[in-house]
């Protein structure tokens, strides 16, 4: 038996009661459904920035064939027994290597340059990785290799069902996507900034405990949690 889902319409309806319209009159789901997408984005960026386990994710098993030296997202039709990084990631945390299904695997080394006296050398295994240009750039092994990932996942596609249909993937995210998503349609559609300004202090509180709950299972890791709607820098993705 499939468990509860979040559909993006519960959600509307919220934000639409919120603002005083129940009937949907004025703020129709075809209105909100942009700023509903903008309010997951922003979930989807506090989560990055607190660490909050959800966004955690544990690639399949990567065939990297010998000579391969980059891995990046996959084309559409993707090209046969070439390694693609996962749909959804964001950002590796940590990437594994073993050779071809033989165990153990190893960690790899994130660097910022792979190290050119390497260049040129025959090895049967990576040692190191760079980020870049939302690539795995490698150094060329001699043996095909496998590749496991920890990595941040994206949880949130844009939405573009006007019947509400869509399903949201954090069911503990209604309460602040119901009062941010009303937030910024009083703002941007109703223009009336006072009663934006409350239904964001709402949200605030809302996704305080949003991360609480996300969190709870590191009590024993001490994390900084990044206010909601305060200035911080943005992770890279370059």
């Amino acid at each position: 038996m499939a468990g509860p889902v979040l559909l993006t319409g519960e959600v509307m309806d919220k934000s639409a009661s919120l603002l005083n319209d129940s009937g949907k009159s004025i703020y129709t789901y075809i209105k909100q459904l942009p700023y509903l997408n903008m309010a997951l984005s922003e979930l989807q960026e506090y989560f990055e920035l607190n660490e909050v386990p959800v966004v955690d994710n544990v690639s399949a098993v990567i065939e990297v064939p010998a000579g391969t030296t980059s891995i990046g997202f996959s084309p559409d039709p993707p090209i046969v027994d070439t390694p693609y990084l996962p749909d959804d990631l964001i950002e590796p945390q940590i990437l594994w290597e073993r050779q071809s299904g033989i165990n153990p695997y190893i960690s790899m080394s994130k660097v910022d340059f792979l190290p050119r006296y390497m260049e040129g050398i025959e090895i049967n295994q990576f040692i190191y990785y760079v980020w870049e240009s939302q690539e795995i750039r490698l150094l060329s092994s001699n043996q095909d290799n496998d590749i496991k990932m920890n990595y941040i996942r994206n949880l949130f596609t844009e939405f573009t069902d006007t019947d509400g249909e869509d399903e949201i993937a954090v069911l503990n995210s209604r309460s602040f996507l119901q009062y941010r998503n009303a937030g910024l349609c009083a703002e941007f559609i109703g223009e009336n900034k006072t009663r934006a300004d409350e239904l964001n202090a709402f949200a605030s509180l809302a996704m305080d405990r949003v991360v609480g709950i996300g969190t709870k299972g590191r009590q024993a890791i001490n994390t900084r949690h990044k206010p909601f709607r305060a200035s911080y820098k943005r992770r890279s993705f370059s």
